[in-house]
C-alpha cells in the first residue's frame, strides 16, 4: 500500500480548517517566554513564488520546541507571540515546485512571522520540503526527522564511525538517544553502551541493540561514573553526549586516544571541565551539532536512510500520538520524559491504517494535565 490513498481524506478534512490561502488556520500558539501553548486561530501569510502550502498530517514535539519556548535556547528567542513547532510530515495544497497531493517532509523554522509546524496548515519555503517515500506510515517518518538526524548526523558525519568502533551514548532512553543505539549497531559498531537516569528506560535499550548500560546515579563524581563506566565499555572511540554536565566529563575519561566526542544538549549541565591535559594527551577531537543551524539539503542523506531502515524493519521507534487540542497535555508529557516519541495529530486527521512493522508501537495518549510538569520546565528545562 502506498500513502496516497490516504491523501483525499487528510487534505479534506484538513481543507475544513481553512477557507484559503492567507485564511486563518488553527494552531497553539505560544503567547511569551516561558509559557504553556494554547489553541487559538492564526493567519498564514498569503503563499507567494518559493514558498509551499502543506496540510499538516503529523508534527513531533521536540525537546528543542520546549526550550526555544522557554526562552533560554541559545540561538532563538521568540518575545511576541507564535506558532510553535520544527517539523512536520503533510500533504502539499500549492506550490509552484513539489506535486500537489504529494506527501512531504517539511522542517519549519517556526517565529512570529512564520508559524511553526503545530498548526492545520503550514507555509513553508519549497527547498525545506523533502518528498516522502511511498509506503511509509506518516506518524513513524515524522517521528524519525529531527530525533534520528540529531543521532545519525553526529555519529556517522561528524563522528566518522567505523566498524568495530566503541560507542557510548550519554541520555540514551530519549528519543534521539534510542535511535543513536541502533544506529551505531546498524553502521557495524562493535560495542554500544547507552547512559542514562532510568532503569526500566534503559533495560528497554538491550532490547534495540545496546550491549551494555549504565544508571546515572545523583552522587555520581566524574571518577565514580567514570570507574562504572569503563567497566561495561572498556575505551570508547565515538561518544554522543545528550547531557554535558558530570557525565561528560567523565565520558572523557574513558576515551580511547583520537576519540571523537560530539555534544548535541545539555541538561545535565550548562558547563564541564575539560582537562587540557587530557584533552591534548589523548588527542580528543570535541565538536557539537545543531539540527536548527543544520539545512535540509545537509540532512538528507540521513533522512534517506532512517526511512529507509523503517520500511525494512530495521528501526524500532515508539510514539505517543496527541490530537492537536491537547497539545498542552503532549507539552507537558515531553517535559517529564517520556522515552518515546510525542507527535501532535491535527483536528480530522486519522493515522493512515497501514500495517505496521512489528517492531513499531504507536498509542494515543491523553494523560493528565496537572501543573507540577509546567512547574517543573519553568525552574529545569525539558529533559531529553
Amino acid at each position: 500500500m502506498t500513502l496516497e490513498e490516504p491523501v483525499d481524506r487528510a487534505a479534506g478534512a484538513l481543507a475544513a480548517a481553512v477557507d484559503s490561502a492567507g485564511a486563518e488556520v488553527l494552531a497553539a500558539v505560544v503567547d511569551s517566554p516561558g509559557a504553556e501553548p494554547h489553541l487559538g486561530r492564526v493567519a498564514l501569510p498569503a503563499r507567494t513564488p518559493g514558498n509551499t502550502l502543506v496540510d499538516v498530517v503529523a508534527a513531533p514535539l521536540n525537546p528543542l520546541d520546549l526550550v526555544i519556548a522557554s526562552g533560554t535556547f541559545h540561538s532563538a528567542r521568540h518575545d511576541a507571540p507564535y506558532v510553535p513547532g520544527t517539523e512536520c510530515v503533510g500533504v502539499v495544497v500549492e506550490s509552484d515546485r513539489h506535486p500537489v497531493g504529494s506527501w512531504v517532509y517539511a522542517q519549519c523554522h517556526a517565529a512570529p512571522e512564520t508559524p511553526g509546524a503545530f498548526a492545520t496548515r503550514v507555509l513553508v519555503a519549497d527547498e525545506e520540503l523533502l518528498p516522502l517515500p511511498d509506503g511509509l506510515d506518516p506518524v513513524q517518518a515524522a517521528a524519525v526527522g529531527n530525533s534520528g538526524t540529531a543521532a545519525y548526523l553526529p555519529l556517522i558525519e561528524e563522528a566518522n564511525l567505523r566498524p568495530g568502533e566503541t560507542v557510548l551514548v550519554l541520555g540514551a532512553t530519549g528519543a534521539v538517544g534510542q535511535l543513536a543505539v541502533q544506529v551505531a549497531r546498524q553502521h557495524g559498531a562493535g560495542r554500544v553502551v547507552g547512559v542514562a537516569r532510568d532503569r526500566t528506560a534503559l533495560d528497554r535499550l538491550l532490547g534495540l541493540g545496546a550491549h551494555a548500560v549504565v544508571e546515572l546515579r545523583a552522587q555520581d563524581s566524574a571518577e565514580s561514573l567514570a570507574a562504572r563506566l569503563l567497566a561495561q565499555s572498556g575505551p570508547v572511540d565515538v561518544v554522543l553526549d545528550g547531557v554535558y554536565g558530570t557525565p561528560l566529563e567523565a565520558a572523557l575519561r574513558v576515551c580511547a586516544p583520537r576519540a571523537r566526542v560530539v555534544n548535541i544538549g545539555n541538561p545535565a549541565g550548562a558547563t564541564a571541565l575539560v582537562p587540557a591535559g587530557l584533552l591534548r594527551g589523548k588527542q580528543l577531537t570535541l565538536s557539537g551539532f545543531a539540527g536548527l543551524h543544520t539545512p535540509l539539503r545537509d540532512k538528507t542523506a540521513a533522512l534517506t536512510w532512517l526511512w529507509s531502515a523503517l520500511s525494512g524493519g530495521e528501526l524500532r521507534v515508539e510514539t505517543r500520538a496527541f490530537p492537536l487540542e491537547e497539545l498542552v497535555s503532549a507539552w507537558r508529557t515531553q517535559a517529564l520524559s517520556p522515552h518515546a516519541k510525542c507527535v501532535v495529530l491535527p483536528p480530522g486527521v486519522h493515522r493512515p491504517h497501514l500495517t505496521p512493522h512489528p517492531s513499531e508501537r504507536t498509542t494515543v495518549t491523553h494523560p493528565p494535565a496537572g501543573p507540577a510538569a509546567a512547574d517543573r520546565l519553568r525552574t529545569e528545562g525539558p529533559r531529553t
